[in-house]
C-alpha cells in the first residue's frame, strides 16, 4: 500500500521538468541595428532600449553591425541561438536584400521570425539650400536640359529611397545620377555639407537639417502628405504619379525562438514605443506612423514588400553597392 507519507517523494520526479526549465531573459538581451550610428535605425533602437529594458527587467544592448544594406548584422541574428537573448532591428533594405543580394547566407523568411513592425515612414525628396530648384517641376526641368548632372544620395543602391528614386526618374523620363552611402549617417553628414545636389531618404535623421533650412523638401514619396509637413506636396501631387516609396521599421528574432518568449518582447516593445517621451521622438519628430503589427501581420507585410519591391529590381536591372 502506498502511504501518504510516500505520495510526496513520488510526485517530486513529475514536477522536476518544470523546475528544470531555463529562466527567461537569462542575462542582457542584446539588439542588433545593422548599420552605422547615426542613422534611423540606430535612433529607434535606442529610444526602445531603456523602456524596453524596463519592461523585460534586464539590460537591452544596442550593437552596431553595419555592411552590405544591412545584410551582415542580420545574418548574424539569423544564425544566432534561438533562446530569446538576440534580435534585430531591421530597415527597409530588409525586404530589398533578397533579391539584391542572393548570397546573403540566410533565408529571410526561414531563417528570421517576425516579431513587430514598429512603423512606416514615406521617404522624401530634399534639395540642398545652395541648389535653385523650389519644386519638382523645376527640377524636372533643369534634369531634362542636362541628363546625369544632377546628383542625389540615398542610403545605398537598393533601399527603397533609391528605388523610389528610380520609379520618379522614369515617371517623368529624366536621368540623375544616384550617390549610394552605407547607412543615413553618412548620408546625412553628405546632405549637411552640399556634396550632393538631392538627398533621398525618410526625413527622420533630417529634422535640424529641415528645421535650420540647410534641406528643402520638394516632395513626399508616399500616399499623403506628412503631417509635420503639411505644405511638401505628394510626389502625384507634384505631378509623378505612382512614385510612392514608404520606409519601415521593424523586429526580427532568430527562427525557433519560442513563441511564448516572441509574444512577451512584441508587447514589450508595443509598450516602449507608446512611452510619452520615445512616443512624441518617433512620431512628432521622426514622422514615424506607429504601426505596431505583431508577428502573423508584420510577416504577412514583408512579404508583400518582398514581393513588390523584388520586381521593381528586376524590371530596372538593380545592383549591389
Amino acid at each position: 500500500m502506498i502511504t501518504r507519507r510516500a505520495l510526496p517523494l513520488l510526485a517530486a520526479p513529475l514536477a522536476a521538468p518544470a523546475i528544470a526549465q531555463p529562466a527567461w531573459p537569462n542575462g542582457p538581451i542584446r539588439i542588433v541595428a545593422p548599420f552605422p550610428p547615426g542613422g534611423s535605425v540606430d535612433t529607434v533602437s535606442r529610444l526602445i532600449q531603456q523602456p524596453l529594458s524596463a519592461e523585460l527587467g534586464v539590460p537591452v544592448i544596442v550593437e552596431n553591425r553595419g555592411g552590405a544594406s544591412g545584410s551582415l548584422g542580420t545574418a548574424q541574428v539569423a544564425r544566432a541561438a534561438p533562446d530569446g537573448q538576440t534580435f534585430v532591428l531591421v530597415f527597409d533594405t530588409h525586404a530589398t536584400n533578397p533579391t539584391l543580394i542572393p548570397n546573403m547566407g540566410f533565408d529571410t523568411r526561414r531563417d528570421l521570425a517576425p516579431v513587430l513592425l514598429i512603423g512606416t515612414a514615406p521617404n522624401m525628396l530634399m534639395v540642398h539650400r545652395s541648389r535653385p530648384w523650389q519644386n519638382v517641376a523645376e527640377l524636372v526641368a533643369a534634369a531634362r536640359a542636362r541628363p546625369d548632372a544632377i546628383s542625389y544620395g540615398t542610403i545605398g543602391n537598393g533601399s527603397l529611397a533609391h528605388l523610389g528614386m528610380v520609379l520618379m526618374q522614369r515617371a517623368a523620363n529624366i536621368q540623375l545620377t544616384h550617390v549610394p552611402y552605407r547607412g543615413g549617417g553618412p548620408l546625412a553628414t553628405s546632405a549637411m555639407a552640399g556634396e550632393t545636389d538631392l538627398a533621398a531618404a525618410t526625413g527622420t535623421i533630417f529634422v535640424e537639417h529641415l528645421r535650420q533650412g540647410v534641406l528643402r523638401p520638394l516632395a513626399v514619396l508616399g500616399p499623403r502628405r506628412r503631417q509635420g509637413l503639411p505644405d511638401v506636396p505628394t510626389m502625384t501631387e507634384a505631378g509623378l504619379p505612382g512614385v510612392e516609396a514608404e520606409a519601415f521599421w521593424g523586429i526580427l528574432a532568430p527562427a525557433g525562438t519560442p513563441p511564448a518568449v516572441i509574444t512577451r518582447v512584441e508587447a514589450a516593445a508595443r509598450r516602449a514605443t507608446e512611452v510619452p517621451e520615445v512616443r512624441e521622438r518617433l512620431v512628432n519628430i521622426m514622422g514615424i506612423e506607429l504601426r505596431n503589427e505583431g508577428g502573423a501581420a508584420f510577416g504577412a507585410f514583408l512579404d508583400r514588400q518582398i514581393e513588390t519591391w523584388g520586381r521593381v529590381i528586376r524590371e530596372n536591372d538593380i545592383r549591389p553597392d
